[in-house]
């Protein structure tokens, strides 16, 4: 009996002298340095998860902010658009009927030089990824007439012509005449007729045609076509197609 009495009081001394449990000694402390590697880590992955939306945008799809009206009633000022941008990218060209975005640099509007460049690099990230407008020198409009193509406004009936044939474009807003201003045009190989669809409110195609380029806009300024609305939430969907160009006949088998 002695000797379990002494074993048992050697296992209560053998403990802190201050009485308190072992276990007692492990509280935990934050661990600063696992806190800074974790933000670090999550900085890190924002920003490589931005990168990657920007390559996305820059190569496949890309969101573009509606700034204007003159696509109505086909695209409404905010309205945010996806450009495909894969859509001309394998030998495919633009054909008419098709809303493209493109740069009217040298075509819309005049070449310039210098600038803040961090500041146009900034908006032009903001502007790729749909949060800002685009650049000064990005429209939005409609092919009308491709390389080759005699575009003429307007027949007796005041209706666009392409290759001879008369086109009733329903996507025109309503109370807009195909155009107050006539003109007869036959569009360079290598380039795009453009229009929007206010006719009344669009500057286009039509109000350069005495200046360098006649307003032609070259193929390869072409950034995507619009395949999709993203926003408002009761517009999603993709882009309604028009079947007014059916009938139009190559333009070698009108001028051949």
């Amino acid at each position: 009996m002695d000797t379990e009495a002494q074993h048992m009081e050697r296992d209560r001394s053998s403990g802190p002298a201050d009485g308190t449990e072992e276990g007692s000694r492990f509280t935990h402390v934050p661990d600063r340095q696992a806190a800074s590697m974790s933000w670090g880590r999550a900085v890190f992955m924002g920003m490589l998860c931005t990168v990657a939306l920007l390559l996305f945008s820059s190569f496949v799809l890309q969101p573009f902010l509606i700034p204007s009206g003159s696509m109505e009633p086909t695209l409404r000022v905010g309205d945010r658009v996806l450009v495909n941008k894969l859509a001309y990218r394998f030998g495919s060209e633009p054909v008419r009927g098709d809303v493209v975005v493109f740069d009217g640099t040298g075509s819309f509007v005049q070449e310039t030089s210098g600038g803040n460049a961090l500041g146009a690099l900034v908006r032009g990230a903001a502007a790729s990824l749909g949060l800002a407008e685009p650049a000064g020198s990005d429209f939005v409009k409609r092919v009308v007439g491709v390389g080759g193509d005699r575009v003429v406004c307007c027949d007796k009936r005041g209706r666009l012509e392409v290759n001879g044939a008369p086109v009733d474009e329903e996507y025109l807003h309503p109370g807009d005449r195909p155009s107050d201003v006539a003109f007869d045009i036959v569009v360079p190989e290598g380039t795009l007729w453009m229009m929007g669809d206010h006719r009344s409110n669009s500057r286009d195609s039509r109000d350069h045609l005495g200046q360098p380029g006649g307003g032609m806009v070259p193929v390869e300024r072409v950034v995507g076509r619009v395949d999709w609305l993203g926003w408002p939430l009761g517009r999603i969907g993709s882009l309604e197609g028009t079947t007014a160009f059916a009938g139009i006949r190559p333009a070698d088998a009108d001028h051949g």
